[in-house]
C-alpha cells in the first residue's frame, strides 16, 4: 500500500500594527552589512515593503499570547519602519504584512533568522548591469537611477559601460570564463569587434591580465597626456569629430585619442600656422617637428646673440611694483615655519608675473635674421617650443664682408625684402656665390693643374717634416681641426690636416637622455667654449694661439669627447658593412679601458634605475636579481609575488639610493686603479705643461709663418 505524501502547511500571513511588533533578540544578524537603514527606509517610503516580516507571538510567563509579536527574521526592515515612524512618515498603528510562525514546534527563532539570510542568493553582477541598462532604456536618467538605488552616478555609468560590452564576452563572463576585472578592462572601448579580437588573442596566449587587455585595446590610440594631444587640445580634437576612449575603472589620465591620423593632422596644421607667423619675422629657414629635436641637433650651428625687448615706462613701473610686493612678502614671512595658504598662493602669482617679464622675446637684427633660422617643436608639456637665431656654416657672411659691408648678393637681398619663406626638415638653400670670373686676354693665365699638383706635393712633404719637429704646433694643429669639426659644422672639410673627428649618433634615443646630468654638463661646457671662440673660423687659429696650455688641453679634451662611441649596436648592422664583429668587440674593450682610465662612475653621473629606463623593460627575474643584489634576499621576497608592472614600480622605490647598476653600466674591472696609479693619463704633455718656458726661463712664443 503506497504511503501517503505528507502535505506541507505554510505559515499564515496577516497584517499586524507596527506598535504590536518588537525586535527579537534571537536575530542572528549582529553586524552591519550592505545598504544602510536610512537608505532602506527611503526605499520603503518610495515603493512600500517588498518582503513581509517573519514574526512569532510573544508569550507571558504562563505561556499565553500577549498580543505582541517579536521579529526574528527581517530585523533591518523592522528598523527601517521604526525610523519612518520616528520621522512621523508612518503611523504607529500602520498595518505591516507579516508571516506568523507557529510556536512550540521544532524550528526555533534563530533557525528562521539564519535560514532567511543563508538561503538568499545575491543577484549576479551581470543581471544588475542589464537591469540598469533596462531602466535607462525606459527613459530613466543616470542621475535618477543613482538616486533610486543610493549609489553614485559614476557607479551607474560603470554598470552601463559593462552592460555595453560585446554580448559574446558577456556570455563568457556569465559562464565564469573571465573575471569581473577582465570584463572591466574590455569596457575601455565600445568596438565589439575589437573586443572580441583581443579576447581571442589573450585567451589563446595566456597573457590575459587586465592591464595587458587595456594595453592591446589602446595600442592604436594616443594618450591624452601625449605632447601632441595637449598641443592640439582635446576640445579641438573632439570638435573635429575625434573619439576618446575612457576607462571608468582606472585612472586613465584623460583617456586615449582614437583617431591618430586626425590628431596628427590637427597638430601639423597648428604647427604650420605657428611657423607661418614666425616666418613673417624674416627668418631664412624654419625646421618644424611634432616631437622634440634629437640631442645634438644644433651641433655646429652658431647661435645669434640678442637682447630681450626693452620695457616701456608702464611695463617698468608694473615690474617694479610686482618686485617690491614680492620682496615685502618674502621679508615679512622670512622667519615663518610655514606660509599661510593665501600668502603662498600670492607669492606664486608674483613669481609667474616676474618670470613673464624675464622671458620677454629676444630682439634680433634683420640682417642677421635673413641668414639664420628657427627650430619649432613641441615640448614635453605640450607647449610650443621656439628656438630662434641659429646660423648654419654655409649661411655665414664671407670673410671679406666680416669687417666691411654685409653681403648684398641677389638671393640674400631678395630674401630680406620678401621675408623668409617657410620650409621644413631638410632644406636646401641657394648659395650667394657668383659665376666664374671672366679673364682679360692680356692678363696672366693660371698655372696648369699638373704643375700646381707637383709644386704642392713638395710643400706638403716639407710641411710634414717641419710639423713633426714641433710637437706644440702639431698639438695645436690637431686641436684646430677638432674645434672646426666641433663648433663650425663642415669646417674641418677645408683644413689641411686630414684627421677626422666623427660624432656618432645614437641608434635609439634612451628615455631621459636629453635631460640627464651628463647631457646638461656637456651642453653647458659646449656653450661656455662657444662663447669664448670667435664667430669666424678664419680667426680661430690666432684665438687658439692666445690660449694657455691648460685651456688648450681642456678644449682638446672637450672636442675629443664628441668622438666617443661606446654604444652597443644590433648585430645585423655589421652585415651592412658598418663595422665588423671584431672591430665592434675591440671598440667596446677600448671603451672599458677608457672608462677605467677616467674613473667613470655612472651613479655619480646621475643614472639610477627607473621603470622607464630599465626595470619596466626587463623580465621579472632580472628585476628580482637587481633588488637581491642591492638590498638582499629579504627585499626581493617582498615583491616576488607582484605582477610585473607593480613589481617594477616597487623595485624602483627599493633601489633608490642603493647605487645599483646593470652589468652593462659597471666598470669591467672594478679593482683597476683609476688614472692616478700611473700619473700619465691625467697629466698634460710635457710640451704643454712647460709651454713657453725654455731651460733659461725665457718665454718663447711659437710662431707660424704667415705665408705657410
Amino acid at each position: 500500500m503506497a504511503k501517503a505524501v505528507q502535505k506541507i502547511k505554510l505559515s499564515s500571513s496577516r497584517d499586524i500594527p507596527f506598535s504590536k511588533l518588537v525586535l527579537s533578540q534571537n536575530n542572528v544578524r549582529r553586524l552591519k552589512a550592505g545598504i544602510s537603514i536610512e537608505d532602506l527606509a527611503e526605499d520603503i517610503a518610495r515603493r512600500s515593503l517588498l518582503q513581509s516580516l517573519n514574526v512569532r507571538p510573544v508569550l507571558d510567563d504562563e505561556g499565553r499570547e500577549t498580543g505582541m509579536f517579536e521579529v526574528p527574521a527581517g530585523g533591518r526592515r523592522y528598523r527601517a519602519l521604526e525610523l519612518l515612524v520616528k520621522q512621523k512618515r508612518l503611523a504607529k498603528t500602520a498595518p505591516v504584512p507579516c508571516i506568523v510562525s507557529d510556536i512550540g514546534g521544532e524550528i526555533t527563532a534563530e533557525e528562521d533568522s539564519l535560514a532567511e539570510n543563508v538561503h538568499r542568493v545575491a543577484l549576479h553582477p551581470l543581471d544588475q548591469f542589464r537591469a540598469f541598462r533596462t531602466l535607462r532604456e525606459q527613459g530613466r536618467s543616470e542621475e535618477d537611477v543613482a538616486a533610486i538605488f543610493f549609489v553614485s552616478v559614476n557607479v551607474v555609468k560603470q554598470r552601463l559601460r559593462l552592460a555595453a560590452v560585446s554580448p559574446k564576452l558577456l556570455e563568457v563572463y556569465a559562464d565564469d570564463g573571465m573575471s569581473l576585472e577582465q570584463l572591466m578592462a574590455f569596457s575601455v572601448t565600445a568596438d565589439h569587434g575589437r573586443q572580441e579580437q583581443v579576447w581571442e588573442t589573450v585567451n589563446k596566449s595566456g597573457y590575459d591580465e587586465p592591464y595587458q587587455i587595456r594595453r592591446l585595446l589602446t595600442e592604436r590610440a594616443v594618450r591624452a597626456s601625449d605632447r601632441r594631444a595637449r598641443f592640439a587640445g582635446l576640445a579641438a580634437y573632439q570638435a573635429a569629430g575625434g573619439g576618446v576612449l575612457h576607462d571608468l575603472f582606472e585612472e586613465d589620465g584623460g583617456g586615449w585619442l582614437e583617431n591618430v591620423a586626425l590628431l596628427e593632422r590637427l597638430v601639423a596644421e597648428k604647427l604650420r600656422t605657428e611657423a607661418e607667423t614666425i616666418a613673417a619675422e624674416g627668418w631664412k629657414w624654419i625646421e618644424v617637428t611634432a616631437a622634440s629635436f634629437p640631442y645634438g641637433h644644433d651641433h655646429g650651428l652658431r647661435r645669434l646673440g640678442a637682447d630681450p625687448a626693452a620695457l616701456t615706462a608702464e611695463e617698468q613701473a608694473r615690474f617694479d611694483a610686482i618686485q617690491a610686493e614680492y620682496d615685502a612678502l618674502q621679508t615679512g614671512f622670512e622667519g615663518a615655519d610655514e606660509l599661510l595658504g593665501e600668502v603662498d598662493a600670492r607669492l606664486g602669482e608674483l613669481e609667474q608675473a616676474l618670470e613673464a617679464f624675464n622671458n620677454r622675446p629676444d630682439i634680433f637684427e634683420p640682417d642677421q635674421m635673413a641668414r639664420a633660422g628657427v627650430f619649432v617643436s613641441i615640448d614635453c608639456e605640450g607647449r610650443l617650443s621656439v628656438n630662434r637665431g641659429y646660423v648654419r656654416p654655409e649661411d655665414e657672411v664671407p670673410a671679406a664682408n666680416v669687417e666691411g659691408e654685409r653681403d648684398t648678393s641677389a638671393p640674400l637681398t631678395e630674401r630680406q625684402e620678401s621675408g623668409a619663406s617657410l620650409q621644413r626638415t631638410t632644406i636646401s638653400l641657394a648659395g650667394a656665390s657668383t659665376g666664374p670670373e671672366e679673364h682679360d686676354e692680356d692678363a696672366a693665365r693660371p698655372l696648369p693643374d699638373r704643375l700646381i699638383t707637383e709644386l704642392t706635393a713638395h710643400r706638403t712633404l716639407a710641411l710634414r717634416d717641419a710639423l713633426a719637429e714641433n710637437p706644440a704646433i702639431a698639438f695645436q694643429a690637431v686641436l684646430h681641426n677638432f674645434v672646426l669639426a666641433t663648433f663650425y659644422r663642415y669646417g674641418s672639410s677645408g683644413t689641411c690636416l686630414e684627421i677626422g673627428l666623427r660624432t656618432p649618433t645614437f641608434p635609439a634615443q634612451a628615455p631621459g637622455l636629453r635631460e640627464s646630468a651628463s647631457a646638461k654638463a656637456v651642453e653647458a661646457r659646449h656653450e661656455s667654449w662657444k662663447a669664448r671662440l670667435p664667430e669666424s673660423e678664419n680667426a680661430l687659429w690666432d684665438a687658439l694661439t692666445a690660449l694657455d696650455g691648460d685651456a688648450q688641453a681642456s678644449l682638446f679634451a672637450h672636442c675629443a669627447s664628441f668622438a666617443v662611441n661606446a654604444v652597443h649596436e644590433p648585430a645585423n648592422r655589421y652585415n651592412q658593412g658598418r663595422v665588423g664583429a671584431h672591430g665592434f668587440c675591440s671598440r667596446l674593450d677600448q671603451a672599458d679601458a677608457l672608462a677605467r682610465a677616467v674613473g667613470l662612475d655612472m651613479v655619480q653621473s646621475g643614472w639610477r634605475p627607473t621603470v622607464d629606463n630599465y626595470l619596466g623593460r626587463v623580465t621579472k627575474p632580472r628585476i628580482l636579481e637587481a633588488v637581491r643584489e642591492a638590498r638582499g634576499e629579504s627585499s626581493a621576497q617582498l615583491i616576488d609575488h607582484l605582477k610585473k608592472t607593480e613589481m617594477a614600480r616597487e623595485a624602483e622605490r627599493l633601489l633608490e639610493g642603493s647605487g645599483w647598476l646593470p652589468e652593462l653600466l659597471r666598470l669591467v674591472d672594478a679593482t683597476a686603479s683609476p688614472v692616478e696609479q700611473e700619473g700619465e693619463a691625467g697629466s698634460l704633455p710635457e710640451f704643454l705643461a712647460n709651454e713657453g718656458q725654455e731651460e733659461g726661463g725665457d718665454e718663447a712664443e711659437p710662431q707660424l709663418d704667415a705665408a705657410e
